[in-house]
């Protein structure tokens, strides 16, 4: 068994949560199936209420200022990761779309 997996029924300690969880390691290929069932079973838009739910409560107990923590964080997590040329090559591509947009927008307004 790989290093990700358990057995169904055994406990884990989570040093993230503190309290003993059930059922198969996050990642492994028994999660991945549990995951695919809920979808079958729900749908696919059971995940998006379901974050929107998570998201709410969030933002209730740890206020708005913690996105723009995150935020901060994994934009300086990318700068380390892929260099500050990284966001000028970005932002020059969503520079041209934005163009390209306004563009198309003109021409069908002036027709």
């Amino acid at each position: 068994m790989a290093n990700n997996e358990h057995e169904p029924d055994q406990e884990i300690q989570d040093p993230k949560i503190g309290k003993n969880r059930r059922g198969p390691a996050p990642g492994s290929q028994k999660a991945k199936h549990g995951g695919q069932a809920v979808r079958e079973k729900y749908g696919p838009e059971f995940y998006s209420k379901i974050g929107k739910i998570g998201g709410k409560k969030v933002k209730e107990k740890r206020g708005p200022q913690f996105y723009a923590q995150i935020g901060k964080k994994g934009g300086e997590s990318t700068k380390l990761r892929q260099g500050s040329e990284f966001y000028s090559r970005i932002g020059k591509k969503g520079g041209k779309r934005g163009r390209v947009t306004v563009t198309v927008v003109k021409v069908v307004e002036d027709e």
